[in-house]
């Protein structure tokens, strides 16, 4: 529970307030005074008796009660300073944008330790140290700016960075977007971003509450406490956009798998983003433009008519929307199409770019706009995109777009790319409470993302059914590190994962008895493999094809004195396409799934899916249709195709076994998915 004397205080005093307002101390007291606050503020400074009009004190010791402080003090001063203001003067509320704490050194970090320590025995709450501060629509506790447009319907913006917040709420003003709340959670010494996300969804209330939150984040502390609250806001009814940085390969133990080695910070945030239902943005840029998205009526289908009076913007943006999977169909043979195109100039086309020409007019795109919403059953949503060569206003045109944005129920997205030749035009439509976007092809790219992201997985799924009394007793009696062949073969079994059904026989009359056994022929051919050796190809312990008993006996001679061998492998070929599936724990994201196709398109390509466990069979497949390589699951030029079913029943199952495991490879065809070759690596 965040406390209400940091989000509505009566009082709030600024530690180290300065009348030079280049100065942390003083910029803070500016933006404080200037902003909604009507409570008591109060400044602390021994070198001043008033500062920007305001009764000075010398110390904290003086003062009187206060909810709230904002220290823009040096670190070494900040730890007796909420000592006395927790436990003389009753504040509960705290924003340290002072640096030099656990960012910098162990002595910083021992400050910071004491003063989380203090707030936390009163029942308070901190934002920072080392951060640009709070706000909200009750006052300004922050010492940069710009400062935000506030609104209760804006966005909710959580960052790590206090410099980034600055650069994205600079760039998301100057297109019109609105802003209900910014934390800058700097150390997060106490608060961190999952604090700030369980507050906002523990108080969520419909009707009053910001529907859209933006995060910046170069860390995820607790990453299931943000798919919890993430996923619940979502389904409320909340849409959140995020960047998280720091995307490289993190961990680097060296990799005995293939899963090992995609297995990074970054695919792990990808599927965490994936199930909560967070659009995960790679820029500022693409972060507020996504916001913006959510800031307008929500999409129904993916179906786009592009209404444009310049050619080439609409080609670019059509070019982004199809090449990310929605549509822009054509309109010319349309029953309304003969109608419209009479209203409009000759050489407009209706095809779909909507073109009505560099002379077109507001009352022409009054009828594109009304047809669009009337008559054109197959669209979704539209994007106007309207400029200027500088020859004329275009207020009339933008007071007109203005009107059917708020009367339409099909969404439209406005482009006014003419950000010098009409900036008071633009300026004006974005004082009326509207969002620009300014690059058709960065909102086109942001379009495709918010349709794209698939709804939250719910928390609890139906998994299949597996024989846990019967893999408990596996786990039990093996010792940790990669499992014998019939030791993980059991465990395939358990959880009813297909495999292959092969023997290991560590004589040679074994091998010809399970050659006789299975037909050993030209129409079952064995395959003969080493047990021992880590890497079997490379030292020539591999045989395929084999379809006779005499093959079979001088096989079992050659494999069985490869160094390292204790046993030969044997089992009748399998045939299919090369498909993959593996698993891997993370300590912080817990269980990850890894599945796609097999041999160079992992090896090479890493062309694979990646989700946090547990995943569904339904999941899975709907996550199989966005490999590169699907259609060769499909099947292509005459190849059988893989049984998908079979495939994403597989995936689902070793999710509920969640092992370390390689299933490399698993032949698959319309008859059966059937791990051909399997490496488990056990760890209680």
């Amino acid at each position: 529970m965040i406390a209400k004397e940091l989000l509505n205080p009566r009082s709030i005093v600024i530690c180290g307030a300065s009348s030079d307002i280049h100065k942390p101390g003083g910029k803070a007291l500016k933006n404080l005074l200037e902003s909604p606050f009507k409570g008591q503020v109060y400044a602390v400074n021994p070198k001043e008796t008033e500062v920007q009009g305001i009764k000075c004190y010398a110390k904290v010791d003086d003062l009187p009660q206060v909810d709230c402080a904002i220290l823009c003090i040096a670190a070494k001063f900040c730890a007796q300073t909420v000592d006395v203001l927790t436990q003389q003067k009753g504040t509960k509320g705290f924003i340290i944008v002072s640096a030099g704490f656990s960012e910098e050194n162990a002595e910083g970090a021992a400050i910071e330790k004491h003063i989380v320590d203090a707030i936390n025995a009163v029942g308070g709450s901190l934002i920072g140290p080392n951060c640009t501060g709070f706000l909200n629509t009750n006052y300004a506790g922050c010492f940069d700016t710009p400062i935000p447009k506030l609104d209760p319907k804006g966005v909710d913006f959580i960052t790590g960075s206090g410099a980034t917040a600055v650069f994205i709420k600079e760039y998301g003003m100057s297109n019109g977007l609105k802003f209900n709340s910014v934390w800058a959670v700097g150390n997060s010494a106490q608060l961190g971003i999952e604090d700030v996300l369980e507050h906002l969804d523990s108080t969520f209330n419909p009707e009053t509450s910001s529907h859209v939150i933006m995060l910046y984040m170069e860390k995820i502390g607790d990453p299931q406490r943000l798919l919890k609250h993430s996923r619940s806001l979502i389904n409320k009814g909340c849409h959140i956009a995020a960047i998280k940085s720091g995307g490289s390969a993190a961990g680097s133990r060296a990799a005995s798998s293939h899963t090992g080695a995609l297995a990074t910070n970054d695919a792990a945030v990808d599927a965490l983003f994936r199930k909560a239902g967070i659009v995960r943005c790679q820029n500022r840029q693409e972060l507020t433009t996504v916001c913006g998205v959510f800031m307008y009526p929500e999409l129904k289908g993916n179906r786009c008519a592009v209404i444009t009076h310049a050619g080439g913007p609409a080609v670019m943006l059509t070019d982004v929307l199809s090449n990310g999977g929605m549509e822009v169909p054509s309109l010319k043979e349309h029953p309304a199409s003969p109608a419209l195109l009479e209203k409009l100039f000759g050489g407009s086309s209706v095809g779909n770019p909507i073109d009505f020409l560099a002379t077109g007019t507001a009352e022409q795109l009054g009828y594109i706009i009304d047809t669009v919403e009337n008559e054109y059953t197959d669209i979704d949503f539209s994007v106007v995109i309207f400029g200027s060569p500088g020859l004329f206003s275009n207020k009339e045109v933008y007071d007109l777009l203005d009107a059917k944005m708020r009367t339409c129920k099909k969404p439209i997205f406005p482009v006014l790319p003419s950000i010098i030749n009409v900036k008071e035009e633009i300026e004006d439509f974005i004082a009326k409470g509207n969002i620009n976007f300014p690059e058709e092809c960065v909102l086109g790219n942001a379009l495709v993302k918010v349709y794209n992201t698939p709804k939250p997985q719910p928390e609890k799924v139906e998994q299949p059914a597996i024989d846990v009394a019967r893999i408990r007793a596996t786990v039990e009696r093996c010792k940790d590190g990669y499992m014998e062949i019939s030791d993980y073969n059991e465990l395939l079994d358990a959880a009813g994962i297909s495999r292959k059904k092969s023997v290991e026989v560590s004589k040679k009359e074994d091998a010809l008895a399970f050659a006789k056994e299975v037909g050993c022929s030209k129409d079952v051919p064995l395959v003969m493999k080493v047990v021992g050796p880590l890497h079997k190809s490379d030292v020539g312990g591999v045989t395929l094809g084999v379809k006779d008993l005499d093959t079979v006996a001088r096989e079992f001679d050659r494999l069985i004195v490869i160094p390292e061998t204790y046993a030969v492998e044997m089992y009748p070929m399998l045939d299919g396409t090369d498909v993959y599936i593996g698993a891997i724990r993370d300590p912080k994201f817990g269980h990850q799934i890894f599945f796609g196709l097999g041999g160079i398109f992992i090896e090479v390509l890493k062309d694979v899916q990646s989700a946090l466990a547990p995943i569904t069979k339904d999941e899975a497949k709907e996550m199989l249709t966005k490999l590169k390589g699907y259609k060769i699951l499909e099947g292509v030029r005459g190849q059988e195709g893989v049984n998908i079913d079979l495939y994403a029943e597989q995936v689902a199952r070793v999710s509920a076994l969640v092992a370390e495991m390689d299933l490399n490879p698993l032949l698959g065809n319309p008859r059966y998915v059937t791990a051909v070759d399997a490496r488990i690596r056990l760890e209680k």
